[in-house]
């Protein structure tokens, strides 16, 4: 079955005043849905139509080298966006207590992890992402937490990391309200952070 776009989990205007309607309605109906018929398109007729997203993006080396880069840019970007809707729409202000026991563990408490994402997020040249992932470390105790930036819309799951929660900086995230001032988006963006997901994926990371 082709890719479909998974339903918003909340109304366009529901973050409001940090993530204006217009901006998720444009993002969502139109980038997001042009990611996945683009997905669609590149992956058309191959082995791997029929596989989930996340598989795909695991074994980008695997597919055809003439569908490879579109595949990774639009199969990438579908995947993101799948995950972005639901890092968002939360009522907890910060995390529970076994995240932030691990973001503590990993970069020195709660504040800490988010100066260095917002630091990541300010600092990736252009288009691209922010991402705390699940780091394996296979010859350590336990896996560990990590800031990353990918450019465009590279996943951090191609490099065999865990998405626990990612911004995206690409201006149609945010241009329409923020225009060019990207760190003012990126300090409205924590209002909206949806911590019990993060911690669910967090708990079912490790």
């Amino acid at each position: 079955m082709p890719y479909t776009l998974p339903k918003l989990p909340y109304s366009y205007d529901a973050l409001e005043p940090h993530i204006d309607a217009k901006t998720m309605e444009v993002h969502y109906s139109k980038h997001h849905q042009a990611y996945c018929d683009n997905a669609n398109k590149a992956l058309a007729g191959t082995d791997w139509a029929e596989k989930p997203i996340e598989e795909v993006l695991k074994n980008l080396e695997q597919l055809p080298p003439d569908k490879r880069t579109a595949v990774r840019n639009h199969g990438g970007g579908f995947y993101n966006h799948n995950l972005f809707w639901t890092f968002m729409g939360g009522n907890a202000r910060e995390p529970g207590a076994e995240l932030k026991a691990g973001l503590e563990k990993s970069f020195g408490g709660f504040d800490a992890f988010r100066e260095k994402f917002e630091a990541a997020a300010l600092g990736q040249f252009g288009s691209g992402w922010a991402w705390l992932v699940v780091s394996r470390q296979p010859s350590a105790d336990s896996d560990q937490l990590e800031i990353v930036k990918t450019a465009n819309q590279d996943s951090p799951i191609s490099a065999g990391k865990v998405p626990l929660l990612a911004i995206d900086v690409w201006e149609h995230a945010y241009y329409l309200k923020y225009q060019n001032r990207r760190p003012d988006y990126v300090k409205a963006w924590w209002n909206v952070v949806n911590w019990e997901e993060v911690g669910r994926r967090f708990a079912e990371g490790k």
